[in-house]
């Protein structure tokens, strides 16, 4: 298929769902994006503004084209979204085996949700105004974006599509997980930084200078910044995206987390004043609040934008619902919501089944706080962490059993909002969903 092909098939469809053909500007982001291309160069190429093609064509064009194709269709993409339409439309299946004689009749697969959601999935539910903001945050100079969030609740999907963005905007990407880090990187400030540094340096095919650059007498947080400098942007010469995915980590390292955080926080602020740093943006992913001694005002936890996720509401259940060609009505999916709430996890993994049926909406409702339950697995591994940490297995107790929010120490609360067990509801706290509440009042 080229690109002419393609957008026939497409302009056919969009006329078929909203009574118009595709405007000329946005043939024009099309065939861009198709070439790989960024807004600015597309802007360039065709004497538009940057943020016109951006922030109106771009925005109301993708959404558009999600909504008609039935799948997230964004920059990124849209090739492959393309790719696939063309094969539905030739009655051809991206699936089809050598000998299959009806691709058109294949059967529905669901995507199991394990981990982030895949960038092209059309099981991915936006987040909208939320992720269009952190978009247009990541194109500002010396930008930082907060990312927070309880486990499984999105927060690394949202992640990848913000890289995925600042890629195609041209940007060079490192992201960072810092559970990958080995234990030993951590006994100390200057060995974490050397690692930093090294990392990063790898990631964007840089010589690592280290031994060159590093200078005991200067103290690891300026040999860190000046490795930075001349040895990263002044050589890429061009916007860098630093994601940094589940530093809640470092927090177990109090001499290494006051000096990273704080060196963060003087890199952004940097970006205020010296050309060079404005090439830096930071995206950083946690899920708590809690940081124990660290100076609120030495780290970038109180500035930037702060992205918290949410559950989903009843709307986005009802159209995952749909994406997984189940038709359920409002009644049903405030079922559903009555033991899951929201939980982006807990309804993909309901919605999994019922689409595969595996499973009856009544049964699920009856066994998901069970151990014959879909969710055996996910409840049991939070079973044997309570079983070894008994003193969490009592506050949680206090939680699932109060007939209102209830305040419990610090930490404790930290570990349960953390692990996705609770909603915070100012300082106390209420059980998450009915499913957690109904299983461990009678397995704790």
């Amino acid at each position: 298929m080229n690109l002419e092909e393609g957008l026939q098939i497409l302009d056919a469809v969009v006329f078929s769902k909203i009574n118009r053909h595709l405007k000329d500007v946005e043939i024009i982001v099309l065939k861009g994006s198709w070439q790989g291309l960024n807004y600015d160069e597309i802007a360039s190429n065709e004497g538009y503004a940057a943020k016109y093609l951006r922030q109106d064509v771009g925005f109301k064009l993708w959404k558009l084209l999600s909504k008609t194709l039935g799948e997230e269709v964004n920059k990124t993409n849209f090739r492959a979204a393309m790719t696939r339409l063309h094969s539905l439309s030739s009655g051809e299946s991206c699936f089809q085996e050598q000998n299959t004689s009806s691709a058109t009749n294949r059967q529905f697969v669901p995507e199991y949700p394990a981990g982030s959601v895949p960038l092209n999935s059309a099981f991915y539910i936006q987040q909208m105004p939320i992720e269009q903001r952190c978009y247009e945050t990541i194109l500002q100079a010396g930008s930082l974006i907060r990312i927070k969030a309880a486990t499984q609740m999105g927060k690394t999907s949202l992640f990848d599509r913000i890289i995925a963005y600042s890629h195609q905007e041209g940007y060079h990407t490192v992201r960072l997980n810092l559970l990958q880090a080995e234990a030993t990187v951590f006994s100390n400030l200057d060995k974490f930084l050397h690692w930093f540094c090294g990392y990063v340096s790898y990631k964007l095919k840089l010589p690592a200078l280290l031994n060159e650059s590093w200078d005991e007498y200067r103290g690891s947080i300026i040999n860190c910044t000046t490795y930075f400098e001349d040895n990263i942007l002044s050589e890429i010469n061009s916007n860098l995206v630093l994601a940094l995915d589940e530093v809640d980590r470092v927090f177990q390292y109090p001499e290494i987390y006051q000096g990273f955080f704080a060196m963060l926080r003087s890199w952004h602020e940097e970006a205020k004043t010296v050309e060079l740093w404005e090439m830096l943006r930071l995206v950083i992913v946690h899920s708590t609040e809690n940081y124990g001694s660290l100076d609120i005002n030495k780290s970038p936890f109180n500035v930037g934008l702060v992205v918290e996720l949410t559950e989903f509401t009843q709307a986005q259940v009802t159209d995952l619902a749909q994406r997984h060609q189940l038709d359920y009505n409002i009644t049903q999916v405030q079922q559903l919501m009555s033991i899951l709430g929201g939980h982006p996890y807990l309804i993909r993994l309901a919605l999994y089944h019922l689409a595969l049926e595996d499973i009856t909406l009544e049964n699920l409702l009856q066994t998901a706080p069970t151990n014959a339950g879909i969710y055996e697995a996910h409840l049991r591994r939070f079973l044997h962490t309570f079983k070894v940490n008994t003193n969490l297995a009592v506050a949680f107790m206090q939680v699932i059993t109060a007939t209102e929010a209830v305040e419990i120490e610090t930490i404790q609360a930290y570990q349960l909002y953390s692990m996705g067990l609770v909603k915070r509801v100012g300082d106390k706290l209420i059980p998450r969903c009915q499913l957690y509440q109904k299983y461990f009042r009678e397995h704790l």
